[in-house]
Order: structure tokens, then C-alpha cells, then sequence
């Protein structure tokens, strides 16, 4: 193959022709995700272009390695910088989102150190135990999750041993045969997931984040929340779960609508999202509520450039002093937490953490999942945060129930 490439590129404009593959490879990188954003769930092409990504980034010449890496960071990544206007730094937007696609062409970058198909294929699966800068979105057995291969470690080296092999094996009449490898990494057995025993009403709300935490949106947003609550009390549900932050305020400063939500869990237990200021300390919790009693589950995992900042002390103080207005990072919780409501046992999950191995950890069948999706609309990131939690969800045998502001809230398996 890399013979073919080398004689087409020979044949035209060469900056031209790397520039070219370097697209085609990220478009083939990333189409599972678009197509999932329109609706288009095909497990055939989604497949096929996975596999076709993949031996393009272990054959394509170097300089298209790393315009493929630039634009897959961009065509997975370009919604980043959304959320910086909300602390008076939109300008941050472009910047941001280049440095994203920027960074990724720079850890990916390390293919193009080498044209040897071997030693691209053992970095690329190196690579897929990396998370930089504890971001850990880009997962490369992503691109299978809606496909006939599987999602696990061995799979993946399955596929890429298959794909490197007919290089080496070039003079021999059974050149192609390694590609036969590729079907000890088909979704054989699939996990057992299973369904929680209780009648769970998931609200989706549409409350814009500018709008979110302004003080005339409060009254509105609390009476949409109770109207929510009573209408899934009515119709018999067993739990409603509403979605991260849903009350914009310090639920522990705020007793009355505590009371409130105490006297409703009689009829119906209530999972929601809120913030509490704690020995001068803030956490992103979630509040269960049930038979007049309430507990609350901290966040495990942070958003790295969000909710934290992953750099040394130094540089943490001066990027929240610039960017966050002084704001300290969130404080989290030691281990994950689980409710258990009507006898049924559920890990919680917040936003990111429904997207990371930590929260999985133990007996886990069910996670309910909040999240607030708002900071980035409109844009992919509801979509690409939906297809990894199917990633964990099915990686793990868990089913998620997740509720979200903007796009998002469904039945995760």
C-alpha cells in the first residue's frame, strides 16, 4: 500500500496529496460520530470506515499523518472553546479550540516519526492507554462502538496486527490472509445489560447557559423543575432524575426548597443536580431524595480546564486568575457514591464522570448520569459524550440513565 501512496503522491502536487489523505483519514476518523449526530446509526460503515482510518494513519506518508491528526482533533474537538464566553473570555474560543486540535497533532504526532507500518501500529495501541492532560474523550476504540468489531484492548490489537501483517508479507501468495485476524475481533458476545426494576421518568431541559444562573431565570427554572417532579409523580413513576445543576444555587443554603423536595420524595424519589458550599469549599453534587430523607454524592472525577486545572500550582493560580475570574477549582469526593433507591442500587455520575473507567469500578449494573450540556451548544459534544458513555456502558455490562440539559437524556446500554 505505502508503494501505491508513494506513487500516486509521485504523480501530483505532493503537499497537495498529504494535505488530501490527512483529510480523508480524519473524515473517516470522525464520520461515525457525525452520522450518530443526524440519526444514522450503519454498523457496516461504520466498520469499514473505522478499519480504513486506521491503516490509512499506519501507511499514509508522514507530513498526512499529521494533518490527519490536526483535523481529528478539530472534527472531535472544535466545540471546546463554547464554554469560555460564559467567563468573559469568548475571544478564548478560537484559540482554544486550535490548541486542542494542536495538541492532539502533537500526541499522535509521534506516528509520523517513522514510516515502519510495525512500529506505527504498536504506537497507535500504545497511545490508546494515554489520556492527555487527563482528558481522556479521544478513545481510538471509540470508532467500533456501533460496529460488528469490539471495543476492548485485545480487539483493537487484533485489528491492528491484521492491518500491518500484508505489509511484511508483500512476496507471499497469502499477503492478505492476516486480514482474516480481523474476525477474532467481531462483538461475538455481547454484555448482559440489564434493566433497573423501577419506573424512571429522565427530564431533558432546554434552559440556555447564559440564561442559566441569571437571577431573574431562578423563579422560572425552580417552577419548571417541581412541575417536572409532580407531573412524573402523577404518572407512577418510581424516580424522576433531572439533570446536573438543574437548581442553579446552593441547595444547602436554600432549606425551604429542601423542605419542599423532602415532602415530595414520599410519592416518588428525586434524583437532581445542584452545587454546595461546604468549610468554605464548592462541589458539583447530586441530591437523592426519598421517603422524607435526602443524602449527597460529591463529583469523583473533574473536567480537566473546567472544573480543574491539570498543570503544576504555579500555573493552576494564574490560568483561574485570567480565565476563571480567581475562581478555585471544585473540591471531589474520595470514592464514587451509590444510592440506593426502592432496593435498587445505582452509581451516581456526573456530566464527565459517566465518561471514565473510575466510576465503573466494583458492582456496578446501574449509573444514573446528570449532565448539563448547555456549555457547548449547539455542537457534537452532547453526541460524542453519548456514544462513550455506550463505550463504558456496554465495556462494562452497565446501563446508564442519563438526564441532560441540552440533548442527551435517555436510556444508555
Amino acid at each position: 500500500m505505502i508503494k501505491k501512496i508513494q506513487t500516486i503522491r509521485d504523480s501530483c502536487n505532493p503537499l497537495l496529496f498529504d494535505l488530501t489523505c490527512g483529510v480523508i483519514t480524519a473524515l473517516l476518523f470522525s464520520a461515525f460520530i457525525y452520522l450518530e449526530h443526524f440519526g444514522i446509526t450503519l454498523k457496516i460503515i461504520n466498520t469499514l470506515f473505522g478499519l480504513f482510518a486506521l491503516a490509512l494513519l499506519l501507511y499514509i506518508p508522514k507530513r498526512s499523518v499529521l494533518s490527519a491528526v490536526f483535523f481529528i482533533g478539530l472534527l472531535w474537538f472544535y466545540w471546546i472553546g463554547y464554554s469560555f464566553k460564559y467567563n468573559n473570555v469568548g475571544y478564548m474560543e478560537p484559540i482554544v479550540t486550535i490548541l486542542f486540535a494542536l495538541i492532539y497533532m502533537l500526541f499522535f504526532g509521534v506516528l509520523a516519526l517513522t514510516n515502519s507500518v510495525a512500529i506505527r501500529a504498536v504506537l497507535l495501541f500504545g497511545l490508546s492507554f494515554v489520556e492527555p492532560f487527563d482528558f481522556n474523550w479521544l478513545q481510538i476504540e471509540l470508532l467500533f462502538v456501533d460496529s460488528y468489531l469490539g471495543i476492548y484492548k485485545y480487539q483493537l490489537f487484533l485489528v491492528l496486527l491484521a492491518l500491518s501483517l500484508p505489509f511484511y508479507l508483500k512476496k507471499s501468495s497469502y499477503r492478505y490472509a492476516p486480514l482474516l485476524l480481523i474476525i477474532l475481533g467481531i462483538n461475538f458476545t455481547p454484555p448482559i445489560q440489564k434493566e433497573a426494576p423501577l419506573k424512571i421518568k429522565l427530564v431533558s431541559t432546554d434552559i440556555l447557559q447564559d440564561k442559566k444562573w441569571q437571577k431573574e431565570s431562578l423563579a422560572p427554572t425552580i417552577e419548571l423543575i417541581f412541575k417536572e417532579i409532580h407531573e412524573a409523580k402523577n404518572s407512577g413513576y418510581d424516580l424522576v432524575v433531572l439533570p446536573e445543576s438543574v437548581f442553579p444555587l446552593y441547595m444547602n443554603k436554600a432549606p425551604q426548597i429542601i423542605e419542599e423536595l423532602r415532602y415530595l420524595s414520599h410519592n416518588i424519589a428525586i434524583v437532581a443536580g445542584s452545587l454546595l458550599s461546604e468549610d468554605g469549599m464548592q462541589y458539583n453534587v447530586t441530591y437523592m431524595f426519598e421517603n422524607g430523607k435526602f443524602e449527597v454524592a460529591k463529583k469523583l472525577v473533574l473536567v480537566p480546564f473546567g472544573e480543574y486545572i491539570p498543570l503544576p500550582k504555579f500555573a493552576q493560580e494564574f490560568i483561574n486568575k485570567i480565565f476563571f475570574g480567581g475562581a478555585s477549582d471544585f473540591k471531589t469526593a474520595a470514592t464514587p457514591t451509590d444510592f440506593t433507591i426502592k432496593g435498587v442500587k445505582f452509581r451516581n455520575a456526573i456530566c464527565y464522570e459517566a465518561t471514565c473507567q473510575e466510576i465503573y469500578g466494583g458492582d456496578v449494573d446501574f449509573v444514573l448520569a446528570i449532565s448539563n450540556n448547555a456549555w457547548f451548544a449547539p455542537s457534537i459534544e452532547p453526541t460524542l459524550q453519548k456514544l462513550l458513555m455506550r463505550y463504558y456502558a456496554r465495556k462494562n455490562g452497565t446501563t446508564i440513565y442519563h438526564s441532560a440539559n441540552y440533548k442527551g437524556s435517555g436510556i444508555i446500554k
